[in-house]
């Protein structure tokens, strides 16, 4: 059995590597890179590679030979629709046998913008008829930083998100589901990864626990949000991107209750303070 990683550079890619190499043959194990430069460090670590790029249809197919079962890690936004048919349909003309796709909360209900690639996205993987299981991840604490940060050297945490839920894990957690995935777990087609639910009042009494250090929470409009980002370093187009994810939380598109997160790992999720205080460590 072969096992290929793509976005296998990206933190979550990354991550999933190493889980994967403790359930599976490391030399089972390929990374896909967009080239040999930025694959030199998992060459080194002693991770097989495979050159490819989503846009590139033909790069694809060359770097699915061969390969049984995919840990499909989304693209970014842009032509990503594109972009991933490209991966199915290399997969399918490959005879991978297995695909587990890294998707969005409760993505057929979202209205969210984010959604709209994953909807399409599991709907061609559905059409190829590969096995499947969509990873619905919800939200990394890694997304966080730039306002955890703003906190703790402005003394200001500055949210648009109102009373809004969000299901928060740790990027480690999310890619370790991954990885058992990918190496045979039973899963069912669709995995809801939420963490507990919890607004930004509750996820900044949690920092300041995780810290020992007091800060300001001002929950303010779309203006003073932005404003604030730009004002601690942030460009403008970012902050406006940002603001577009508080949007989708205050509007309650992450507030997404499962117990699969915890199912697939056979273990409790990271407390939320214990998972700040990893993430700052």
């Amino acid at each position: 059995m072969t096992y290929l990683v793509t976005g296998a550079t990206g933190g979550l890619g990354g991550y999933a590597l190493n889980y994967l190499k403790e359930l599976v043959p490391m030399t089972d194990i390929y990374a896909l890179v967009r080239s040999e430069e930025k694959g030199a460090d998992l060459k080194a670590a002693g991770f097989n590679i495979r050159i490819g790029d989503y846009s590139d249809a033909e790069s694809m197919k060359q770097a699915f030979a061969g390969i049984d079962r995919v840990l499909f890690v989304s693209g970014a936004p842009g032509n990503r629709q594109i972009e991933h048919e490209n991966v199915v349909n290399a997969a399918k003309e490959a005879g991978v046998s297995y695909i587990a796709y890294t998707s969005f909360a409760d993505a057929e209900n979202s209205t969210s913008a984010l959604a709209a690639d994953h909807i399409f996205t599991e709907k061609v993987i559905g059409k190829s008829g590969i096995e499947h299981t969509f990873l619905r991840n919800n939200w990394y604490f890694e997304n966080e930083m730039p306002m955890i940060g703003g906190a703790l050297n402005g003394g200001k945490f500055v949210y648009a998100a109102g009373n809004g839920k969000t299901g928060w894990a740790l990027k480690r957690e999310y890619a370790e589901v991954a990885a058992k995935a990918v190496a045979e777990a039973r899963f069912p087609e669709i995995l809801e990864l939420s963490g507990p639910v919890m607004t930004y009042a509750e996820l900044t009494e949690a920092l300041k626990e995780a810290t020992g250090k007091d800060f300001e929470v001002i929950s303010s409009d779309d203006k003073g949000f932005v404003e604030n980002l730009v004002n601690v370093g942030m460009p403008q187009p970012v902050a406006e991107m940002f603001l577009s994810f508080q949007r989708d939380i205050k509007n309650n598109q992450l507030d997404v209750s499962s117990d699969d997160f915890e199912k697939a790992l056979g273990k409790p999720l990271t407390n939320r303070v214990d998972a700040l205080r990893e993430l700052l460590q």
